[in-house]
C-alpha cells in the first residue's frame, strides 16, 4: 500500500498535465496560418513549463548547470532569431530537427551510463527512476539509434538545402544492402545490450551501435534529391519526436512521451501529405530512393524542347493587369531565392487597391519546406485571409483573370493531369492553365526537379517573363505605377 503523495509531486504531475494540453492546443493552432504563431508561443510555454515540472518533482538540483543550460541556450536563440534570414527557415528547421535527435541520443547515453556501466544487461540494470525493464532498455537503445539517425540525417539535409552539399541524390553502389546491414547491425547490437551483455563489452557495443547509427543517416539521405527536401524535413521531424518519447522511456518521464508521441505523429502524418503532394510513395523516401537507379532522372525538359513560347516584358505584363477583376498569385523556390515576396506582396497591394480580387495559391511542397511559402509570405505581411491550399482555391482557376507563377514549376505542369506517362501524373498541382492569362516569371525554360518538359510553357494563353524574380517584379511595378 503506498502512502500519501506529496504536494510536491502532486505540483508536479499538475504542471505536466497542463504542459501536455498545451502541446497538443499548440500542435494543432499550428495547423493553421492565422493560429500558427500563437500555436508556436503555447507549445514554447508547454516545454517551460515541463522543465520547471520536472525540477519541482526533482527536488534537489543544480541550478548552476540549469542556469548555465538556459543562458546558452537562449543566446542561441536570440543570435539564430536574428542572424538567419527568412530565406534559410528550411535550413534552420533541418538543424532543430537535428538538435532534437542529438539531444534525445544524449539523455539515453546518460541513462546508459548512470551511476557508472551497468555490469548486467539492460533489462536487469536500474537506470535512476526507471525500474529494470526490457521495455526501458530497449527505450534508451532505440532513442540513441534514431536520435543518432535523425541528427546526421539532418545535418546532410542542412548541407543540400544551403549548398554545402550537392542536392543531386548521390546514389552509391550497393547502398540498400549497406544501409540494411547498418541497420540490422543496429538493431542487433541493441538487443544484446538489452538481453545478454553488460560492463566493458556492452559500453564497447554501445559505441559501435551509436557509430553505426550516425553512418546510417548520413546513407539514408544522401540518396534524396533537392527537390524532395520537404519529405525529408517533415520525416526527420517525426524520428526526432520518435526519439524524445522513447528517451521519455528511458528516464521514466512521462510529459516526454506525451510530447513525443505527439511531434512524432504529427510529423508522420505531415510526411504522408508531403508525399502525396509529390506523388511519392513514403517507402521510397524510407529506404532513401529505393528502387531509384543511377541513370534515373535522366536530364529532359531542357529549351530546345519548346517551339511555341511567348515571352513578354514588364510594360506589356503591367498593360494586361491594368484591367483584370481577379488575380492569384503562385509562388515557388525562385521566390525564395530571389527573396521577392516583399515585392510580391507589393504588387498584390497595388492591384487590390484598383479593385482587384487578389489571393495567393499555395501548394504544400512548394519550396524546401513545409510551410515555406507561408512563410514567407507571413514575413512579408500578407493578409492570411489572401493565403489558399491547393484544395482550397484548385477549382477557383477557372473564373480567374489572371495567375502570376514565380519560380514555380512542377507544380503547375499540366501533365501531371493529362499525360499518364509523364512521372509526375497523379501528382496534385495548381490548374493554373485554366485562368485567362498566366504568366510565369523564370529566369529560363529549364526544367523543375522533375527533369521534364513543362506545357505550360507553351500554352496559347501563357507568357514567359524571363529574368530574376525579384528585378522582373521591380519593372512589372514600376510600369504598372507609370501607366
Amino acid at each position: 500500500m503506498t502512502g500519501p503523495v506529496s504536494p510536491q509531486v502532486l505540483a508536479a504531475n499538475a504542471g505536466y498535465l497542463a504542459s501536455v494540453l498545451m502541446f497538443m492546443f499548440g500542435i494543432m493552432r499550428m495547423g493553421k496560418v492565422k493560429t500558427a504563431r500563437s500555436g508556436n508561443q503555447l507549445a514554447a510555454g508547454a516545454m517551460l513549463l515541463a522543465m520547471v515540472s520536472q525540477f519541482v518533482e526533482m527536488g534537489r538540483i543544480e541550478p548552476w548547470f540549469i542556469v548555465a543550460g538556459i543562458v546558452i541556450g537562449s543566446v542561441v536563440g536570440v543570435v539564430a532569431a536574428i542572424k538567419v534570414e527568412m530565406t534559410e527557415m528550411p535550413e534552420m528547421v533541418a538543424l532543430f530537427n537535428g538538435s532534437g535527435g542529438l539531444a534525445s541520443a544524449l539523455v539515453a547515453l546518460a541513462a546508459y551510463a548512470f551511476h557508472h556501466i551497468p555490469m548486467q544487461p539492460l533489462m536487469s540494470a536500474s537506470m535512476g527512476e526507471a525500474a529494470p525493464s526490457a521495455v526501458n532498455g530497449l527505450a534508451v537503445m532505440l532513442s540513441i539509434v534514431i536520435g543518432c539517425v535523425t541528427f546526421t540525417g539532418s545535418l546532410i539535409a542542412f548541407g543540400k538545402l544551403s549548398g554545402k552539399v550537392s542536392g543531386s541524390p548521390v546514389l552509391l553502389p550497393g547502398r540498400h544492402v549497406i544501409n540494411a546491414a547498418l541497420l540490422i547491425m543496429s538493431l542487433g547490437g541493441s538487443v544484446m545490450v538489452v538481453f545478454t551483455t553488460g560492463g566493458m563489452p556492452g559500453m564497447g557495443i554501445v559505441i559501435a551501435v551509436t557509430v553505426m547509427a550516425l553512418i546510417l543517416g548520413v546513407m539514408l539521405v544522401i540518396p534524396i534529391g533537392g527537390g524532395d527536401m520537404p519529405v525529408v524535413i517533415s520525416l526527420l521531424n517525426s524520428y526526432s519526436g520518435l526519439a524524445a518519447a522513447m528517451a521519455g522511456f528511458a528516464i521514466n518521464s512521462q510529459v516526454l512521451i506525451v510530447s513525443g508521441s505527439l511531434v512524432g505523429a504529427a510529423g508522420l502524418i505531415l510526411t504522408q501529405i508531403m508525399c502525396k503532394a509529390m506523388n511519392r510513395s513514403l517507402t521510397n523516401v524510407l529506404f532513401g530512393g529505393f528502387g531509384a537507379e543511377p541513370e534515373a532522372g535522366g536530364k529532359g525538359g531542357g529549351a530546345d524542347e519548346y517551339t511555341n513560347v511567348k515571352s513578354a516584358e514588364a510594360e506589356e505584363v503591367a498593360m494586361i493587369l491594368e484591367d483584370v477583376q481577379s488575380l492569384i498569385f503562385v509562388p515557388g523556390y525562385g521566390m525564395a531565392v530571389s527573396q521577392a515576396q516583399h515585392l510580391v506582396r507589393e504588387l498584390g497591394d497595388m492591384m487590390a487597391a484598383r479593385g482587384c480580387q487578389v489571393r495567393y495559391a499555395i501548394h504544400p511542397v512548394a519550396g524546401r519546406m513545409p510551410g515555406h511559402m507561408n512563410v514567407l509570405l507571413a514575413e512579408a505581411s500578407v493578409p492570411y485571409e489572401q493565403l489558399f491550399e491547393l484544395d482550397q482555391i484548385n477549382n477557383e482557376f477557372k473564373a480567374t483573370d489572371a495567375v502570376i507563377v514565380i519560380g514555380a514549376n512542377d507544380v503547375v505542369n499540366p501533365d501531371a493531369v493529362n499525360k499518364k506517362d509523364s512521372p509526375l501524373y497523379g501528382m496534385p498541382v495548381l490548374n493554373v492553365w485554366e485562368a485567362r492569362t498566366c504568366f510565369v516569371i523564370k529566369r529560363s525554360l529549364s526544367p523543375g526537379f522533375a527533369m521534364v518538359k513543362n506545357p505550360l510553357f507553351e500554352a496559347d494563353n501563357n507568357y514567359m517573363v524571363f529574368g530574376d524574380g525579384r528585378k522582373a517584379l521591380e519593372e512589372i511595378i514600376k510600369c504598372l505605377k507609370e501607366a
